[in-house]
């Protein structure tokens, strides 16, 4: 096997590989690093590259294989962490120039399990300034692109992850998502995402800023290795505000195990938002034409998530507030929402009024194992294609390119975002998979069906794939 054919290798195999000694670590990290040398000062998808801290880990872990044969899933598997997410003793910037010397002395309770699971991290990938935005542009730092055209955006806030798996520079990516922000950059990358559910993946040390809208999940180029990735962060931690219990059988196992008949809805629109444009819509109804084939129950139906909007726009702007950034720090979109921020009670009213709305959107499922939507209801921006906008005129835009994604968030709901086919620029086209509560499995299950009738790992991106 070639070294980009190893790139582009899925994570769960370059596992076996290390495992059976036919791959060592430094040789894999060897092979990332000269990629991210070579393509990140196009596609900017890496804030910081902790090559020096991979290579002496990986030279540790090719020593290892020498001495154990008890290695854990990931031994060696090199991945990216988003720069939301604390690294002892490497930069997190959290998408402003200004915190580039901040450098945390912890790791995020998401990095330690990384860390507990085998892998070794290349480096920081790019984000939106605070994660606030669905493209990954900050200002001072490389805009990241996308790497099936470099004029495009690779979506936000984890954009750099997205682009990073895409691009086969690394071998799978953790991300997060309080408003699509795994979901929406998977979809524009033509990557599989996963936002899993409240509760799954711990927060700690820290705590929950955005009411639990948010959440830490896989980025990988299979269903398989976005499973068991989350297999590997998920748990609770001690003084966790919301958890979960464990799988059983994990999910990667629930890849390998069919769901039997499901009663799937879908819809193309987001009332009172919009309608998906013809290429999102084109991936629904693909989508669900493989569906019936795989013999599930399917009708178009959605529920309402009118009265959403306002109070998820309260709770998310108070996290630009909470950053503790005075506003000639922040970008002016930024700005605009730190200046509209209001008062705790009116933040407290908009939490109570986001849980009423989810009490609907969750009761629409007591008849549906599974809502398919658009990840967005329209193809990737051009970078910069919104420059010129006002503050207020961007942010309508953004939540109307959006609008699919923040009911999961709203409701702590798993979704799944899944490449289905390209549109006529040769950007990706996704769905969007959204479960029951606490029902991840099922969701890996059917998009493990889905990618098994409609395979995607043969699709590689001119950039670095060639």
């Amino acid at each position: 096997m070639n070294e980009i054919d190893l790139a582009f290798t899925p994570a769960l195999e370059l596992a076996d590989l290390i495992h059976r000694r036919e791959l060592s670590p430094l040789e894999l990290v060897e092979i990332y690093l000269q990629r991210i040398q070579q393509f990140n000062p196009q596609l900017g998808s890496y804030f910081t590259v902790t090559a020096e801290l991979a290579i002496a880990d990986a030279k540790a872990k090719t020593e290892l294989l020498t001495t154990t044969s008890q290695l854990p899933p990931f031994f060696g598997v090199p991945i990216s962490i988003k720069d939301l997410n604390a690294v002892a003793g490497v930069p997190c910037t959290y998408g402003n120039r200004v915190l580039l010397n901040n450098v945390p002395e912890y790791d995020d309770g998401v990095v330690t399990k990384i860390k507990q699971a085998g892998f070794i991290i290349l480096g920081k990938t790019a984000t939106s300034e605070l994660g606030s935005f669905p493209y990954t542009e900050p200002t001072g730092l490389p805009a990241a692109r996308n790497p099936w055209n470099l004029e495009y955006t690779p979506g936000g806030s984890s954009g750099g992850a997205a682009a990073a798996v895409a691009a086969g520079l690394c071998a799978i990516a953790q991300g997060s998502d309080g408003g699509g922000s795994i979901r929406g950059p998977a979809a524009c990358c033509g990557v599989v995402g996963i936002k899993p559910s409240r509760g799954r993946v711990s927060k700690a040390p820290v705590g929950d800023r955005l009411a639990g809208i948010a959440a830490n999940g896989p980025i990988a180029r299979t269903v398989a290795d976005a499973a068991a990735l989350l297999d590997a962060i998920s748990g609770y931690v001690t003084g966790d505000p919301y958890w979960l219990p464990d799988p059983e059988p994990s999910f990667l196992a629930a890849t390998q195990t069919k769901p039997g008949a499901l009663r799937i809805a879908f819809a193309t629109s987001i009332p009172p938002l919009g309608e998906a444009d013809a290429n999102c819509q084109q991936g629904v109804l693909q989508t669900v034409q493989i569906l019936e084939q795989l013999g599930h129950i399917v009708e178009q139906k959605s529920p309402h998530f009118s009265g959403l909007v306002e109070p998820f726009q309260i709770v998310w702007q108070s996290a630009v507030a909470a950053s503790g950034l005075p506003p000639e720090l922040l970008q002016p979109v930024n700005r605009w929402l730190l200046a509209r921020t209001g008062t705790i009670a009116e933040y407290i009213q908009a939490v109570y009024q986001m849980q009423i709305v989810a009490r609907q959107i969750v009761a629409f499922f007591d008849t549906v194992d599974v809502l398919v939507l658009p990840v967005y209801l329209h193809s990737p921006i051009r970078i910069g294609e919104w420059a010129s906008l006002s503050p207020e005129e961007t942010f309508q835009n953004i939540i109307n390119w959006v609008a699919p994604c923040p009911a999961a968030n709203a409701t702590g709901q798993p979704a799944i975002a899944l490449p289905v086919g390209f549109d006529s620029k040769g950007l990706p086209i996704s769905v969007q998979l959204i479960g029951k509560p606490a029902a991840e499995a099922t969701l890996i299950s059917l998009a493990a069906q889905i990618e098994a009738a409609k395979p995607w790992i043969h699709h590689r991106p001119a950039l670095g794939g060639e």
